[in-house]
């Protein structure tokens, strides 16, 4: 039996350690800063990405990881006599997946699947950890493609904003929306549904009353959640993470991981943002 490689990219913000334990490779988005091009996680961390918007005074903007990037990583393991899984950004959310379908069809293996996650950020990475669970659990390619593709409608994903200066700045809110949403202080729920974002339920105040509102719902969920994996994923967001932690303890979930949104997600979203992902049965 072929070697089955499980490969991401850099949008499904699985901390190093969970990368390097379940053995997936990642292929790096690109962050722009007009001329300037980096490679998300490689040469350009959140915290260095923050201080160039400071600046600079105009947000980067970001784009699919390519073809190229994706056909050397395909050859590479091919040539390994390795089967490859790729999983990461759902297509509504970028044409990553783009990329690597005309990756794919240059290396010309049949040992080569590729998923749209539908999702984005830890997201994606749940769906991730489930494939290298299968896998190591000695299930073929095709078999962990059909578990995964029955698992993608289920995943929850779910992000509090902190700040609406980068949802304006992105084009993303209109000047009126955000200047309301600061004065007011809101800290609007953006949900992934259908592979597309939607925005929830809105906290109003401290950044807490956004995530007591996540908090309300994972906890309503709580028999209906796959025991497996639980995320709390956000961009330099620490105390509030600790304080989600605390309160997810009683959780009837094994492992409840904390992990760094990566540069991608974080200049969508900005700094604070914070997320409780998971599955359900």
């Amino acid at each position: 039996m072929n070697q089955i490689k499980i490969i991401t990219d850099s949008t499904s913000d699985l901390s190093s350690d969970l990368l390097k334990k379940h053995d997936i490779d990642v292929v790096p988005l690109f962050v722009n800063f007009g001329e300037e091009s980096y490679l998300d996680g490689v040469n350009l961390s959140v915290p260095e990405m923050y201080d160039l918007v400071k600046a600079k005074g105009f947000l980067p903007t970001t784009a699919a990881a390519s073809p190229a990037s994706f056909e050397d990583v395909f050859r590479k393991y091919v040539g390994l006599g390795c089967q490859i899984l790729y999983l990461g950004i759902g297509a509504k959310f970028s044409s990553t997946l783009q990329s690597a379908n005309l990756a794919k069809s240059l290396v010309e293996s049949g040992d080569i699947r590729l998923l749209d996650s539908a999702n984005l950020s830890s997201g994606s990475g749940l769906l991730l950890l489930k494939a290298a669970q299968f896998r190591d659990a000695g299930d073929d390619l095709d078999t962990i493609v059909q578990k995964i593709t029955a698992l993608i409608p289920k995943v929850r994903t779910q992000f509090v904003i902190n700040t609406m200066e980068y949802l304006y700045k992105g084009g993303r809110c209109n000047s009126l929306v955000a200047l309301m949403g600061t004065i007011l202080k809101i800290k609007p729920i953006i949900k992934v549904r259908d592979g597309a974002m939607v925005v929830g339920k809105k906290g109003h105040g401290k950044i807490t009353s956004g995530i007591d509102i996540l908090l309300e719902e994972v906890h309503r969920l709580s028999g209906e959640l796959d025991p497996d994996f639980c995320m709390i994923t956000h961009s330099l967001a620490s105390d509030s993470a600790q304080y989600i932690r605390e309160r997810l303890q009683d959780l009837p979930v094994k492992n409840i991981f904390e992990t760094p949104a990566g540069c991608v997600i974080s200049s969508h979203c900005g700094q604070g943002c914070i997320g409780i992902l998971y599955l359900l049965k």
